[in-house]
């Protein structure tokens, strides 16, 4: 079963969106397609970024309040 999906609005300058488009053509993919393998690939090379490290108060066995 695919995965569900989520409807987002964003807003995206013109020529990003242009380019967006160009792209997604050449690869034969839809505009929505194409962005999310984009950001699927974005998220991928930066997973080490995305790991939570522990702030300094959590370090210390407290937990800070939001």
């Amino acid at each position: 079963m695919k995965p569900l999906k989520a409807k987002v609005s964003i807003t995206l300058d013109a020529e990003i969106i242009d380019a967006i488009k160009n792209l997604s053509e050449k690869d034969d993919r839809s505009f929505s397609q194409y962005i999310n393998l984009v950001l699927k690939e974005h998220l991928k090379d930066n997973a080490a970024k995305l790991s939570p490290t522990p702030n300094a108060s959590q370090q210390n066995g407290c937990l800070s309040k939001p």
